[in-house]
């Protein structure tokens, strides 16, 4: 089974994670922000990666190091998780509608970190979290896991139904993506040979 720990300690965060991408949704988040904590188990439960994420930040001064490095551990735990890439899928996409909004993420694994974000937000906080920080998460994310993103709302007006809709469409791409293809033999899916975030 695919699975990796990671931690990351700094002056200000202590954040570890353990991922295994073969499981079946089951997730334990604990970050201090409970919005966050809500968006992180979307991404286990419609993902079907089981997802331990334990975070300790300096939330006496704002959410903002506590979010973006829990992308950065996130993303790094599910690219150990991944190896080299060998069999992969690569590829994910999914369009996500809930109720008035409908909301398109597009992933590749192609070891090439790039975010492409175009959502917007009409409120500044989600229960106590700065809307912001949400891109924040996202480019960490993507930094760290070394995959190309492209998340869009393409419409919607509740700001809660604008980014849950991104954690989900997230998590189903990304299932897509890591799932492991039978016909390619244990093959990188990539000309060059190698899918890495140096590559």
């Amino acid at each position: 089974m695919r699975k990796a720990k990671v931690q990351r300690n700094t002056k200000e965060t202590k954040i570890s994670s353990v991922v295994n991408l073969d499981g079946t949704g089951k997730a334990k988040i604990e970050t201090g922000i409970g919005f966050l904590d809500h968006m992180v188990e979307q991404i286990s439960r419609h993902g079907l990666i089981d997802v331990t994420l334990k975070a300790k930040g300096d939330l006496h001064i704002d959410d903002h190091h506590t979010t973006e490095d829990s992308g950065y551990v996130l993303g790094d735990a599910i690219s150990k998780a991944l190896g080299e890439r060998k069999g992969i899928n690569r590829y994910g996409n999914a369009h996500i509608p809930m109720d008035e909004t409908l909301t398109r993420v597009v992933i590749d694994l192609s070891g090439r970190p790039y975010l492409v974000w175009k959502v917007a937000f009409t409120q500044k906080r989600l229960g106590e979290m700065d809307t912001e920080l949400f891109k924040e998460w996202f480019q960490a994310f993507s930094q760290a896991l070394g995959a190309n993103i492209h998340v869009e709302n393409l419409y919607g007006t509740n700001n809660h139904h604008i980014i849950e809709s991104c954690y989900k469409g997230l998590a189903r791409s990304l299932r897509d993506a890591v799932q492991v293809l039978p016909r390619i033999s244990g093959r990188v899916p990539s000309t060059k040979g190698v899918l890495r975030k140096d590559g």
